[in-house]
C-alpha cells in the first residue's frame, strides 16, 4: 500500500522537542467483533462470559477433516458496516490463509482477507469543534476469524488456552494515516464505535474485547516524509489509546533527537505504568505467506443484495445530527452530544417531539445526562422516562412552574416517580403568576429596605437582590418574568 498524505500540517498539533517541532502521524486497525449468534465458519455460540472452552466446535478446534462453512449473516453485517462508512462494496472478495503459529490458534493459520477484501475505501467524519470537520479515510474492511485466548495468570509455570473466542467473526477496519493527534485518535475511535452500534454490527464493548485497536504511531518533522511506525497492539479503551499514543510519540521523539533510529516493531501498552514496551519485531505481509484458502470459494454477490441491505440501514449519527439541528433548532454541539448514542438520541426525540427543542435538549443534556453520569447509570437505567421529562418541559413552557421548581420536581420524580403534573397540583408547586399577589410582596420589600431602593437607582445590577427577596418569600414559586417587570416599574428602572 502506498501511503498518501492528505492533511495540511496544523501547528496546533505539533509536539515541541529539544531540536524543534514534530508532527504525529497515526493510523488504526480496529478489530470489531461481528454481532452474530454464531461464529464465522462454524455454528458455535459467540455468547460472552461462558465457561472456558464451552463455545467450541470441531471446526474451531481444527480437528482433522473439519471444513469451514461461511456464516451469511456475518457477510451481511460486514456489508452493512461498509455502507455505514460510505465505502466501496466489493462484489467479489476472497478469503486467504494468514500463516503464523500461536498456542491459541489451533489451525496454525488465520482465515482472513488480503488482496481482495469485502469492503474498499470509505470515510469517517470527525467534528473537532473549533477546528471544524475532518475526514479520516478508511483504507479497507475485511472479514477474518479471531484467535483464542492465552491465560498466563492461573498457574505459576503453565499457561491455559480458552478457545471460546476462536473462530469468532471480526471486521478489521483499517484507516489511512490521516490522524494527527491523540485527541483525533480518541474522537475517531469513539465515532467509529458509535457508527457500529447504530448499525447493530458490533456492540463496541471494548472492555469485553469485542472492539480493540492496533495503533500505528510515527513522528516526523512537520510536513516531512512519513517516519518509521510502531504498532501498539490490542488497546481496549479510548482513554488508553490516547495515553499510549502520547507516550509513544514522546519516546520516538527522544530517540530521534538523541541521534537514534526507530525500529519498526509491535509494542504493548501497560495501563498501570502508562508506557509502551516492545513485544516483537513488526511483521510484513510476506512474513505471513498469504495464499487463497482452498476450502472456501470466493464471496460473490450482486447489486440487488447490496441495495436490499442499504434500504434497511438506520439513520446514522451524522444524518441524525443534521436533522436534529434543522428540526429542533438546537446547536451543533448539543446535537453531537445527543446522537453519541442511538438510545440517547431516541430518548431526546421522544422528549422534544412537539415541544421546545432547545429547552428539551437543555433538560436532557444538563439535568438528565448529568445525573446519570454522576450515579454511573446508562440511559436505559434512567428512573425518569421520556414521557415524564417531557411533562416537566411542558410545565415549564406553560409557565406553570419556574426553572427552580422544575429542578425540585425533577428530584421528586427521580426519587419517587409519579406524574409531574399531578405532583405539582398535589404539592402546591404551581408558579405564582398572579400579579396582584406579587405586587403586594414587592411593595413590602421596597418599604422595608429604603437603603437598597436608593442604591439600586445608581447600581441597577442590585435588582437581582430584590428578585431574590421576592423568590425567597414565595418559596421560589413567583413567576420570574412577572417579578422583574413589576420591580422595574416600582423602582423606576424602565
Amino acid at each position: 500500500m502506498t501511503l498518501v498524505d492528505t492533511r495540511t500540517p496544523n501547528p496546533k498539533y505539533f509536539i515541541s522537542g529539544a531540536t524543534g517541532d514534530w508532527e504525529l502521524v497515526i493510523g488504526m486497525e480496529v478489530h470489531a467483533q461481528v454481532t452474530s449468534e454464531s461464529k464465522l465458519f462454524s455454528g458455535s455460540s459467540t455468547e460472552f462470559g461462558n465457561p472456558p472452552n464451552s463455545n467450541v466446535s470441531f471446526v474451531d478446534a481444527a480437528m482433522p477433516g473439519m471444513l469451514p462453512v461461511i456464516n451469511e449473516e456475518c457477510v451481511r453485517q460486514a456489508v452493512r458496516t461498509g455502507l455505514g462508512l460510505k465505502a466501496q462494496i466489493n462484489k467479489r472478495s476472497v478469503f486467504d490463509r494468514k500463516n503464523y503459529f500461536y498456542p491459541d490458534l489451533p489451525q496454525g493459520y488465520q482465515i482472513s482477507q488480503f488482496k481482495d477484501p469485502i469492503v474498499g475505501e470509505g470515510k469517517v467524519l470527525l467534528d473537532l469543534g473549533e477546528d471544524g470537520e475532518v475526514e479520516i479515510g478508511i483504507e479497507r474492511l475485511h472479514l477474518e476469524q479471531d484467535a483464542g485466548k492465552s491465560i498466563h495468570d492461573q498457574h505459576p509455570n503453565m499457561s491455559f488456552v480458552d478457545l471460546n473466542r476462536s473462530g469468532v467473526a471480526l471486521m478489521e477496519i483499517v484507516s489511512k494515516p490521516d490522524l494527527r493527534s491523540s485527541d483525533e485518535a480518541k474522537a475517531y475511535l469513539s465515532k467509529l464505535r458509535t457508527i457500529l452500534r447504530y448499525l447493530g454490527t458490533c456492540d463496541g464493548n471494548m472492555e469485553q474485547g469485542s472492539m480493540r485497536a492496533d495503533i500505528n504511531v510515527s513522528v516526523r518533522r512537520p510536513g516531512g516524509e512519513f517516519g518509521t511506525r510502531c504498532e501498539i497492539k490490542n488497546v481496549n479503551s479510548v482513554r488508553f489509546a490516547g495515553q499510549a499514543i502520547e507516550y509513544e510519540a514522546r519516546r520516538q521523539i527522544d530517540i530521534l533527537e538523541d541521534g537514534g533510529v526507530i525500529d519498526q516493531e509491535t509494542r504493548l501498552f501497560d495501563p498501570k505504568t502508562g508506557q509502551t514496551r516492545s513485544m516483537r519485531s513488526k511483521e510484513e505481509a510476506h512474513d505471513y505467506r498469504y495464499f487463497p484458502d482452498p476450502d472456501l470459494l470466493p464471496l460473490e454477490f450482486d447489486d440487488t443484495f447490496i441495495a436490499e441491505l442499504a434500504k434497511h440501514l438506520p439513520e446514522l449519527p451524522d444524518e441524525k445530527s443534521a436533522r436534529f439541528i434543522e428540526t429542533y433548532g438546537i446547536s451543533h454541539y448539543d446535537a453531537s452530544v445527543l446522537v453519541a448514542s442511538r438510545r440517547s438520541a431516541d430518548f431526546y426525540e421522544a422528549v422534544a417531539k412537539g415541544r421546545d427543542g432547545k429547552l428539551a435538549a437543555n433538560w436532557v443534556i444538563n439535568e438528565l445526562f448529568g445525573r446519570l453520569n454522576k450515579q454511573g447509570l446508562d440511559i436505559d437505567d434512567s428512573p425518569i422516562s421520556a414521557d415524564q421529562l417531557g411533562a416537566i418541559v411542558d410545565l415549564i413552557s406553560k409557565g406553570e412552574i419556574s426553572g427552580k421548581i422544575a429542578k425540585d420536581l425533577f428530584e421528586i420524580v427521580w426519587s419517587e416517580g409519579g406524574d409531574p403534573a399531578t405532583l405539582v397540583e398535589e404539592r402546591g408547586m404551581k408558579q405564582v403568576s398572579d400579579t396582584g399577589a406579587i405586587e403586594k410582596i414587592v411593595d413590602e420589600i421596597i418599604a422595608g429596605n429604603p437603603g437598597q431602593v436608593e442604591a439600586v437607582k445608581t447600581k441597577p445590577g442590585l435588582l437581582g437582590w430584590f428578585v431574590g427577596q421576592v423568590m425567597k418569600q414565595t418559596g421560589g414559586k413567583a413567576n420570574p418574568g412577572a417579578v422583574n417587570e413589576i420591580l422595574k416599574a416600582k423602582l423606576g428602572l424602565e
